[in-house]
Parts: C-alpha cells; structure tokens; sequence
C-alpha cells in the first residue's frame, strides 16, 4: 500500500493523475462506474427507464391538459356579457392605437416599427446575424472599381439655380410664415462657403479672418454683423459683400447692387492673386480661394439680370463665364444657360448646348434630359392626338419624342406630377439630390413656363410619362437606360425639403404586413364589441361554443 501511494504520488507529481489521495480513490470509483455502464445489462436498463419515464409522461400530459380545459370551460361559464363587451371593446383599442402609430411612423420614417425592432433587437437574439453570409475578405483593385461604378450614389449636389436668402427665401418666410430651407440645407451651404470662400492664409489679414468666423456662424443677423467689421478693416473685402448681396438685400436691385462692389474688389484681388500664385503653395490655394470667389460673383450677377428681365445680357455673361473657366464644369453653369435660352425660345442654341453636355460620359440632370425631350415634343406637340395616333400609329418622329420622354421620366419620374400640377410646388432647397424629389422641385419651379409656353407639350407629357414604367424592370435590380433608381432618395429629400411640402416617393412602397395586421385585428375586435352589444347572449353561447370545440 505505501509503495502504491508512493507510486500515485509519483504519478500525480508527473502531471498524469489526482494530485491528492481522496481523488485518486474517487476517479477509481467513477471509472469502475463508467465501466459497467458501458455493458449491455446496463444499456438495456437504462433504456428500460427511458421508455417508462416517456410512458408516463404520455399518459400523464393529456390528463393534466383535459383538467385545465374542464377548469377553463368552468371559468367561461361563468363570465357575463359584460365581460366579452369591455374584453372586445379594450383590444379594438389598443389595436387601434397600435395602428395609428405604425400608420404615423411609416409615413414618417417609410418603415414599420415592429419590423424595424424586430430587425435591430430581436433577430440578434435569435442568431439572425450568424446565418447571415460573412463579407468578402478583399477585392481586387478592378473589382471595387468596377462595383464603385454600378452603384448609384445618393450624393447631395448644389442647386445651379438656387435663390437668394435675403431677396426670396427671406421675403417667402415673411409672407406664410413658414420657413422654406431646412436645417440640413442651410449647414451644408455653410460647408460650401467655407470651401469656396476661405483658404489657409485668411488668418493674415484681419478682414478675411473676420469672414471665416461670419462663414460659420449660425445667426444670420451675426453673420450679417461680421460682414461689416470686415468692410470696416477692408472696404475692398468681396466676400463680405457677398454674403450682403445674399442674406442682407431684401430685392434683387439690392443684391446686384453688392455684387457689383464685390466684382470690383474680386477682379482687383483676382489679378494680385494672379501675379504671385506660383511663389509658394499657399498662394496657389489663395489663387483657387480668389477664382472662387469671381466665378461666384459673375454667376449670381447673370442670375440678377435673369431675374430682372436683362436675359441677352444674362446669357453673354455666362457664355463668357463658361469660355473664361472652362474647368469649372462641375458648377453646372450650362443649366443656368439653358433656362435663360429657353426664356429667350432660343431652340437651336438650347440644341447645341445640349449636343455638348448630353454626353454619355457626363453627369446626367434633369434640366438635361428633360429639355432634350421638350425640344423633341416640340416638333410633334403642336399637332399630336391620341385618338388619330392610335389609328394611324405613331411617325418616326413622334416615337422619337416619346423615347424622349421616357428617357426623361426613368432618369427622373417624379418630375411629370409637377409639370402636370398634379402636385403642388415649394421653393426649391438649396441643395438637390440628383434623380430625386428635390431636384424634380427645383426644374419644375423654373422650366414649367417653358412647358406651357410649347403648345401640346404638356399634353403629350400627360399621354406618355406612364408607359416609362412598364419598360422599367420591376422590382428594380436594374434600369433600362440609367443605373438602377437608387433606394435612398426619399431620406435625403426628406432632409433638404421642408416639413410641410409631402414629399414624393418612388417607386411606391407597399404597406408593411404589421399595418394591414393591425388594421385587420381593430376591425374584427371592433366588429366583434359591436356583435356583443347587439346580441350578448347570442355572442355568450358563441364564446361558450368555441371554448368547448378548442
């Protein structure tokens, strides 16, 4: 026995067994235990007693459930029919209430609430996120190249024809009272002009500092304020007249009357840039600050004469500013020259604009598209029935116009509805999500006197707009002439346009399944309450029926 402890000491000491000699007698007896468990006399025990626990519970399950049912039949029994009135009355409600909310928040949001908890919250719990497919590890350059280029981006663009905060948006919140630019649009134009109109050597001089701070204030009244401490350190400071010309003038004479001074110190700045710009980096990024700042001030000085009935000399000062910065293409002055030239019923100028930014390997807009459709309606328009087309079939060129058309209606649909006053109009943001209902806001507000003026255009617009959708793919995994509509415009939009204009969606989203849920459980309880009033003791024996045949 001492040597056989010694030896399980010895053994315990090597790592190979119990440490102490009570464990050591232990692990003897469960492993004698699983030994004998492993014989078939066991097995076949052990089976045995399984097969009589399940037995039991067989046996026993049925009789607890028979006894619950008895008691719950006894229970029912005894209720009255004030019971089963106040029981449907209080579900129809609160499956009303739970209606109304969802009803509310997918209006709102465009969403269920039950399905988005249960999305966010429950499907974790449930081990939704393992079943789903794990991410690629890496692409190869060309691959992410190539996705980049499939898919569309929601990216938020500056309006080219964007009105004056002082002279319009301002004179607009005066009248009704409500406020025509959202939160989300003014800050993003803040972002802008501190882009366009700062650079990193403000901070050596005092005006220029002065209006980077005003850049950023939220105030428009302090902004205002900053604009003149800097014309007090500098009279020939353009950016602050500028920001005068947009947020302090309450006409259009006014703002062009500051755009005029900000014109002359630009142009003086301008050619000072121009002179040192290749001394050192920063004066390179003062010259792009000073280049800003005169395109800027030549375009809004063409949208003043624009405004103010001076269209042959808004169109030079454009054509001039289009030939001056030829880079600057990302501007979209073409769009502002576009409008002016159908203001002037220019057509064959409009065609030769079109013919040199119509390219497939440009940025496509609305104003693009759908002026190329209107200058193709106009051909046809005039003489166009849809009782003798459908007779005779449409002419070539006629066909031609109505592909147009639904060219125009697949890059944008929710333009038709505004040009055919099927909606109302608002002032157009600040910011236009291309392809979306902000931009369809913004080209209707100024091209739909263009429309009106072609005689039959609208009317060809109103008999054709609606095939585009049935050559369009649904559900929409891809497009027929653009990319797939993408699936986040409606956020977006609801950021830039105002609360009170309904903003339109597309394509149209079914109802979720919680709110025909609950619209369906509100009317059978509410069906129910009713039946129950009406006839208690018929919906009594009902309910009494019911509970015995469950």
């Amino acid at each position: 026995a001492p040597s056989a402890m010694m030896a399980e000491g010895s053994g315990g000491s090597s790592g190979r067994g119990p440490p102490f000699p009570g464990a050591a007698s232990a692990f003897r007896r469960w492993e004698q235990l699983r030994r004998r468990a492993t014989t078939p006399w066991a097995r076949g025990f052990l089976a045995v007693a399984a097969g009589l626990g399940l037995l039991y519970a067989v046996l026993r399950v049925p009789m607890r459930l028979r006894d619950g049912l008895a008691a719950v039949t006894v229970f029912l029994s005894t209720l009255t029919p004030k019971f089963y009135f106040a029981l449907t009355v209080t579900s129809s409600f609160i499956s009303g209430l739970i209606f109304v909310f969802e009803w509310w928040h997918f209006r709102k949001y465009g969403t269920s609430f039950i399905e988005q908890v249960s999305v966010s919250h429950l499907r974790p719990l449930i081990g939704g996120a393992e079943n789903s497919p794990p991410a690629p590890a890496a692409f190869s350059a060309g691959e992410n190249e190539t996705s980049r280029q499939n898919v569309p981006e929601c990216k938020v663009w500056r309006n080219p024809l964007n009105l004056f905060r002082g002279a319009e948006y301002s004179r607009y919140m005066w009248v009704t009272g409500k406020e025509p630019l959202t939160y989300y649009d003014m800050n993003l134009s803040a972002q802008d002009h501190q882009t366009f109109f700062t650079c990193d050597t403000d901070a050596l001089r005092p005006s220029d500092t002065v209006m980077q701070k005003a850049w950023r204030e939220r105030n428009p009244q302090a902004r205002i304020k900053a604009a003149y401490q800097a014309l007090e350190l500098n009279n020939d400071c353009a950016t602050a007249y500028v920001l005068l010309a947009e947020e302090e003038a309450t006409t259009i004479v006014d703002a062009e009357k500051y755009f005029k001074q900000a014109l002359k110190a630009g142009e003086m700045i301008y050619r000072k840039s121009q002179n040192c710009h290749s001394q050192s980096p920063q004066h390179e990024a003062q010259l792009r600050r000073d280049t800003n700042v005169l395109v800027y001030v030549k375009r809004r000085l063409a949208m003043c004469a624009r405004k103010l009935g001076r269209i042959r000399e808004a169109v030079k000062m454009m054509r001039d500013l289009m030939k001056e910065f030829p880079l600057l293409s990302m501007l979209n002055i073409h769009e502002n020259l576009l409008e002016a030239l159908l203001e002037l019923q220019a057509y064959a100028d409009v065609q030769a604009v079109l013919a040199k930014y119509d390219d497939i390997s440009l940025p496509k807009s609305a104003a693009i598209c759908y002026t190329a459709a209107l200058l193709k309606a106009r051909a046809v328009s005039e003489r166009f029935s849809p009782e003798t087309a459908s007779k005779r079939g449409l002419s070539t060129a006629e066909i031609n116009a109505v592909e147009a058309i639904h060219r125009a209606v697949e890059f944008n649909p929710h333009v038709p509805k505004y040009l055919l006053e099927m909606k109302s109009l608002v002032l157009p943001p600040e910011h236009i999500l291309k392809r979306g209902d902000s931009e369809a806001v913004a080209y209707a507000f100024f091209h739909l006197q263009h429309w009106k003026r072609i005689e039959g255009a609208l009317n060809l617009l109103h008999c054709t707009w609606e095939g585009t959708f049935r050559m369009i793919p649904y559900p929409l995994e891809k497009g027929h002439l653009f990319y797939p509509y993408p699936s986040c415009t409606e956020t977006a939009d609801r950021e830039l346009l105002p609360t009170f204009h309904e903003v339109s969606v597309y394509p149209q989203k079914e109802l979720p399944f919680f709110i025909h849920f609950t619209a369906g459980l509100c009317s059978f309880s509410a069906m129910l309450a009713l039946l129950t009033h009406q006839f208690p003791e018929l919906m009594v024996i009902f309910a009494k029926a019911v509970s015995i045949i469950s």
